[in-house]
């Protein structure tokens, strides 16, 4: 059965190194009639809980850290009971939100997610964070990218763990040996395919 992709646009704050800043962000939800992933947890669970509907969520894959994608992760949660994965490498930044509490799963480079029969598969894309990841669908020509790749170039990095050569490494060795007709839905802004973003970074 093929997946369909709900997207949501929630706004809030994004908040490191003692600066705050408004933001729009892109909330990803990936399923068939019956279950979904949920891909980010930004600011407004009851918006992202209505692209669920009356499906089973089973699981909330978080692409990185930073608290404006994972500030609504705790009543999704509630709502959902649907299983919080995280790789390890951003813990730290987890932690800063929800010091008490810990994701499920951790993610790893190479693992094989599932939602309506279908693989969803995990790289590890460091640079904006540490532990930033991309979700690859190859059945639907679909990567969930998070802040690693936009439209119109890399995330940012400039802040606390991020770094700049690891990600143009990361977009390079990992996200542009996909086929260019890949379609990307980042964490923030329009939507956009690996073949655009390569003749933009080269």
């Amino acid at each position: 059965m093929t997946l369909n992709i709900d997207h949501v646009v929630t706004s809030g704050t994004f908040n490191l190194d003692g600066q705050t800043v408004d933001v729009d962000n892109n909330a990803w939800v990936l399923g068939d009639e019956h279950e979904c992933m949920l891909i980010d947890a930004p600011h407004n669970a009851h918006a992202i809980l209505e692209a669920v509907g009356a499906r089973t969520a089973t699981a909330i894959v978080l692409t990185h850290g930073h608290d404006d994608h994972l500030s609504a992760i705790g009543a999704l949660f509630d709502a959902t009971g649907a299983a919080i994965h995280l790789h390890p490498a951003d813990r730290m930044l987890w932690d800063r939100v929800y010091p008490d509490v810990s994701p499920d799963h951790d993610l790893a480079h190479g693992d094989v997610l599932r939602v309506g029969g279908t693989e969803v598969r995990v790289i590890h894309t460091p640079g904006h964070s540490p532990g930033s990841v991309c979700l690859h669908v190859p059945s639907i020509g679909a990567l969930f990218s998070g802040d690693t790749l936009l439209h119109g170039g890399p995330g940012g990095t400039g802040r606390s763990f991020s770094d700049s050569h690891a990600l143009l490494s990361s977009i390079h060795d990992r996200l542009f040996t996909l086929p260019g007709e890949t379609v990307v839905h980042p964490g923030h802004g329009d939507t956009t395919t690996i073949g655009a973003e390569a003749s933009r970074i080269g």
